[in-house]
């Protein structure tokens, strides 16, 4: 795993969690890797945020939305209707996007929900799926110095409020983030 040429589909559940979406974002900002997620996967995202999050309006989902395929052109795949039908999972309401990850020519799915994404309905596709915590400790483990420098700007980003270094690792590990946040604490060191 390594550069833009490693191309990863991140799922709804994990482009929902602001932390995580910004912390995944700002890696691939890095040239991690190539980031991917369908209008579908941004819609789903957006719908339960709203419905959780009264406090937030559509039109400033939408700029985020916005701003994401701005920031990373080519990362919103099209045209991947026609696999859906090649696709058996335990929900049949993910398999866009398994279709998603085949059309945008992914190595891996990012997500929290394993369970709905089985490697035996998913090998044949060459696709690998991955928890959230595990893709972070492997982007760290890639090139420690540029991760810290990534995790480092993330939090300079953050103004409204301001955070520290610790209060970003304690909102990770509190949205999943656990093994990626201790790690990323002990290089902070």
């Amino acid at each position: 795993m390594h550069s833009g040429k490693f191309r990863v589909l991140l799922d709804a559940c994990v482009l929902y969690p602001a932390p995580i979406r910004d912390l995944l974002l700002t890696f691939a900002g890095f040239r991690f890797y190539q980031p991917l997620w369908s209008q579908e996967i941004q819609i789903e995202w957006k719908r339960n945020l709203l419905a959780n999050r009264p406090d937030l309006s559509e039109d400033q989902l939408n700029w985020t939305i916005e701003r994401m395929n701005d920031s990373f052109p080519g990362a919103n795949v099209t045209n991947y209707k026609q696999y859906i039908s090649n696709i058996s999972l335990p929900d049949a309401d993910d398999r866009h996007v398994v279709a998603a990850a085949i059309k945008g020519k992914a190595d891996v799915i990012v997500t929290f929900n394993l369970k709905d994404f089985p490697l035996t309905k998913i090998k044949s596709f060459g696709i690998e799926v991955v928890y959230p915590d595990k893709f972070v400790l492997n982007v760290v483990d890639l090139d420690r110095q540029t991760a810290i420098q990534g995790f480092k700007k993330m939090v300079n980003r953050l103004k409204n409020p301001p955070l520290s270094d610790e209060d970003v690792l304690k909102t990770l590990e509190t949205s999943g983030i656990t093994r990626g946040a201790i790690k990323l604490r002990k290089l902070l060191i």
